[in-house]
């Protein structure tokens, strides 16, 4: 804190003069903060300008940054569950026209070459539903051969603790809480097709003139009942997969909000006061004006007090 000192008649000391160049730096100092702030925009530039608030604002900052993060994996989250729901859609398609070719096929009224012809057409659409799973790929991996199984992160409480999201479509999953026997959509095999046993696709280029095989009156009422069953079993799975879509919608929502607020908590405590800093600016330069005159004036005192001696 600078005084006023008195009895200024002296020439070896200038305190005046030392208290407006103390007063000159404070304001030079204090101008130099304001400018960097309104050039920067920011009211903690670094930990000297707040220290409380600068441990506060890089903690916000850590956590937005696991928020941004975990968004971006929801993103991921849904492009396998939109990817695979669309297949399993795909999937869907062929099997009812399967089914229907085999409908079509008990009738009494179709002869055996009309069956053996519905049977080759069936069978093109089998191996369509192989094409499908074979190209249902992400990230280099098969989402539908029965060996997907993936855990997404996605940030949740201030320990940046992950929560995760397990993608296991086998029987062994509780979530999908079925009750018909075998179910495993990801067995999308010949010898056990979407979870139903004893049911193998190839069968459909086995129906011959002399064989009607499953296609046979002793056999089509299992062929559709198990056609009936794959169906199913590929909407159950479509539908698991559909309440993980709506769970990671919800946290997507979720996460953008918290991003938001906690954007706006950082720019509570970080961002500079663009008013409140030029005011402040202007009262610094006025005061360093003053500074400056009044240290002119008081380096000019002890010359006058010379000419006592030299007169």
């Amino acid at each position: 804190m600078p005084f006023a000192v008195g009895g200024n008649s002296r020439i070896r000391t200038n305190i005046s003069a030392e208290n407006a160049y103390n007063s000159l730096e404070t304001s030079n100092r204090d101008i130099s903060l304001r400018q960097l702030r309104l050039s920067t925009g920011k009211r903690i530039n670094s930990a000297s300008d707040d220290v409380a608030g600068y441990i506060t604002s890089r903690a916000l900052h850590a956590r937005n940054s696991a928020l941004q993060a975990a968004l971006l994996t929801v993103g991921d989250g849904f492009n396998i569950t939109n990817i695979t729901m669309d297949s399993l859609d795909n999937i869907y398609n062929l099997l009812n026209n399967i089914k229907s070719a085999a409908s079509q096929a008990a009738s009494g009224a179709m002869g055996t070459d009309e069956k053996v012809a519905l049977a080759k057409a069936a069978y093109r659409m089998v191996q369509q539903i192989q094409t499908v799973v074979d190209s249902t790929v992400f990230g280099g991996r098969q989402l539908l051969d029965g060996t997907f199984s993936a855990d997404f992160f996605v940030a949740t409480n201030a320990q940046h603790s992950l929560l995760t999201i397990e993608i296991d479509m086998t029987t062994g999953n509780p979530d999908f809480n079925v009750t018909s026997r075998n179910f495993d959509v990801n067995s999308l095999k010949t010898d056990q097709f979407a979870g139903v046993t004893n049911f193998d696709m190839e069968l459909f280029n086995e129906v011959s003139e002399n064989d009607l095989g499953i296609f046979g009156l002793d056999q089509i009422s299992y062929t559709l009942k198990s056609l009936s069953e794959a169906i199913d079993n590929v909407n159950k799975t479509a539908t698991y997969l559909g309440g993980i879509a709506n769970r990671l919608t919800s946290q997507e929502d979720l996460l953008k909000a918290q991003i938001t607020n906690y954007n706006s908590a950082i720019s509570r405590i970080e961002d500079a006061d663009v008013a409140k800093e030029q005011l402040q600016l202007v009262k610094s330069q006025f005061l360093q004006q003053a500074s400056l005159s009044s240290l002119a004036q008081a380096n000019a005192n002890p010359q006058h007090f010379l000419n006592l001696i030299t007169q």
